[in-house]
């Protein structure tokens, strides 16, 4: 058996740009639970209340995760470069075009193999 712990995911929205994604593996699925555990939780009991302030911070907060996702689950990215530089699943959070961050983002969540919801708990 060979197994490949990566997929490349050609973009819709940029042609000639791959997202290289890590697919999800026991050890993996642990690493990210201990990432967004407490984010998660602060985010969900804000997003309870009816305060302003607190549907801000958690909104806040899910794009705390949301960039986390990224930066755990993106290998690479090719054929992208931001400001002359090739692209990293850091810089494109951090500079890259938010329509590209998305697209980035739902291909990690599809290989976590969790729906949008079961992602929110």
């Amino acid at each position: 058996m060979t197994y490949e712990s990566v997929v490349c995911i050609e973009s819709q929205i940029a042609p000639g740009v791959v997202y290289e994604v890590q697919k999800m593996s026991y050890g993996r699925r642990a690493d990210l639970m201990r990432r967004i555990r407490e984010l998660a939780r602060k985010q969900e009991f804000l997003q309870a209340s009816e305060h302003p302030s607190d549907k801000m911070d958690a909104a806040l907060l899910e794009a705390e995760v949301n960039r986390v996702y990224v930066t755990w689950g993106l290998r690479s990215i090719a054929g992208l470069t931001l400001d002359g530089a090739a692209a990293t699943p850091e810089l494109l959070a951090d500079y890259g075009p938010e329509e590209l961050f998305r697209e980035a983002l739902g291909a990690v969540r599809a290989q976590t193999g969790l729906t949008a919801a079961e992602q929110k708990n």
